[in-house]
């Protein structure tokens, strides 16, 4: 029923061989583009049907993620309002093609605002923590290491998968030099570190963020130590459900990511718990920078309101569920 392409782009977005929240926002986008292009049509309505199939079968693929059904959401809202404005079959893949299209040059650009913002938060001698792979922080160190800034990063392993080894190659490759340090070690540096910059998966109404397990460590140990955490999220992964309230759902991962099935079954009555993020209060945040420019974390309601349209009594839409920003 569905395109080769399609099902194999779903297929990667499930088992994490795409991974990351602005990676698979714009590669459920694209599939959305690659469903239009090869939906065979006799009417509005059957197109649909068929397009809304699609966007159902990229969402159960990993219903985790914040930025997968933002990403879908943007393009099935806007072929939704003119299907009801009587758009005819061709209409409606050209207007889905299109939308796809402005999703991932949004997304896009969004990253090279926030890493224009944010690297002038960066400073000659600057010693700065990152934690896991996050495509927005690694954007925004790499920016400050063009405009001439000489600085040094920590980076964390980040058990279990190991995603800081990926930052560390790709900050070596851009000329900065990276230490690279075990999860449990980041409490022994802080005393040294300038500042923390990571990423988000989501970001709540109330400025909480939904990141890496182990984030929330980091930020405990750097408020402990007076040292500032800047996180740089866009604003598709602020989550509109948590303006009621909604909670955020946290992921589990399979055991076999922290210890091989064939050893865990030697230890009798041990079991495996491995969630994939953890929660960093507001409180432990000192600013969240954005495409639109750098608010503190109070301020997040804002965004939710303006990007989305919100206003507290509506009705919200879903359980908020977050995927790795890598």
């Amino acid at each position: 029923m569905y395109p080769e392409e399609l099902i194999k782009l779903a297929e990667d977005i499930r088992t994490m061989r795409i991974r990351g929240a602005a990676q698979i926002g714009r590669a459920a986008a694209e599939s959305l583009s690659i469903a239009a292009i090869n939906i065979r049509a006799d009417s509005p309505q059957e197109y649909m049907d068929q397009l809304d199939g699609a966007y159902k079968l990229l969402l159960n693929t990993r219903p985790t993620a914040v930025s997968l059904p933002n990403a879908l959401r943007y393009v099935m809202h806007r072929v939704k309002t003119a299907f009801k404005r009587g758009m005819d079959v061709d209409e409606l893949r050209a207007l889905t093609i299109r939308a796809a299209e402005d999703f991932k040059k949004s997304s896009q650009e969004a990253v090279r605002r926030i890493s224009d913002i944010g690297a002038k938060r960066i400073r000659n001698g600057d010693l700065i923590m990152t934690h896991c792979n996050s495509s927005v922080a690694i954007s925004i160190l790499k920016e400050a290491k063009r405009q001439g800034k000489e600085f040094r990063v920590i980076a964390t392993e980040t058990r279990p998968r190991f995603q800081g080894r990926l930052t560390a190659k790709a900050l070596s490759e851009a000329g900065i030099p990276v230490t690279l340090i075990v999860d449990s070690a980041a409490r022994y540096f802080m005393p040294k570190v300038d500042k923390v910059i990571v990423g988000a998966d989501v970001v709540t109404a109330n400025g909480a963020v939904v990141n890496k397990i182990g984030t929330s460590q980091i930020a405990l140990a750097a408020k402990e130590a007076r040292v500032r955490v800047f996180v740089g999220a866009e604003t598709y992964k602020f989550s509109p459900s948590t303006v009621l309230g909604e909670l955020v759902e946290i992921e589990e991962r399979p055991p076999e990511e922290v210890i091989p099935p064939e050893e865990l079954s030697q230890m009798k009555g041990v079991t495996v718990a491995n969630p994939a993020f953890d929660v960093t209060p507001p409180d432990f945040i000192d600013i969240i920078i954005t495409e639109r420019g750098i608010i503190p974390p109070q301020a997040s309601v804002l965004i939710l309101m303006e990007e989305f349209g919100w206003t507290i009594g509506e009705e919200a839409i879903g359980r908020t569920t977050v995927e790795e920003e890598e």
